[in-house]
């Protein structure tokens, strides 16, 4: 671990700054680039529907942010959920406001990534992880990752995520996670990979 390095607990008042993080962190993710693509090729929109998953994961205190604000992970606690049901409301009303025709497949997806997490063991989700494209490749995203499941394995709980790059498959391994299974987004769309780590 990079004594030089220290993360935060975020909190509802890092709202704006790790959407802002996850926004551009994920712009050119091979699953979500995809998901919120629109018939125009405009980008703006992905930062409401960021900033819904945030708004959601900060209702509970198990997120970092690096105190250098480069990079943040977004946890769902054992027991808890992405988003309450307003939320979800909420966020089907974005899908079809901004995505048109593609809507259905956003909400499809969803659907695919909610019936994948079907874990009987209650355990930590991370449901993001993004690093500002200006510090990228300097093993900030990965570090804080490390930082986050030594906590976790202070509390001897498991954890799942799911990889929407292939890239990052054998950096999630080198951390502890297996790959427990895989699917495709609607229509042949890019592939996810589901992983665990079993608490330590």
């Amino acid at each position: 671990m990079d004594t030089q390095r220290t993360a935060r607990r975020t909190t509802p008042a890092d709202l704006h700054l790790a959407t802002e993080i996850v926004t551009l962190a994920f712009a050119q993710d091979p699953l979500w680039s995809w998901a919120l693509a629109r018939p125009d090729g405009r980008i703006d929109h992905h930062r409401a529907f960021w900033r819904l998953f945030l708004e959601g994961a900060l209702r509970y205190p198990a997120s970092w942010i690096t105190e250098g604000e480069e990079a943040t992970s977004v946890w769902i606690p054992p027991g808890g959920n992405e988003m309450t049901s307003e939320q979800e409301e909420r966020l089907e009303g974005l899908a079809l406001d901004y995505l048109g025709p593609r809507a259905d497949m956003y909400c499809e997806l969803l659907k695919r990534l909610e019936s994948a997490h079907s874990c009987s063991e209650e355990h930590y989700y991370l449901s993001l992880l993004g690093t500002h494209p200006d510090r990228r490749g300097q093993g900030i995203g990965m570090w804080l990752l490390k930082h986050d499941l030594e906590v976790i394995d202070t509390e001897h709980a498991p954890a799942y995520l799911e990889s929407s790059n292939p890239a990052n498959n054998l950096r999630y391994q080198g951390v502890g996670f297996e790959p427990v299974g895989e699917f495709s987004a609607p229509n042949d769309g890019p592939m996810v990979t589901t992983m665990w780590r079993t608490a330590r």
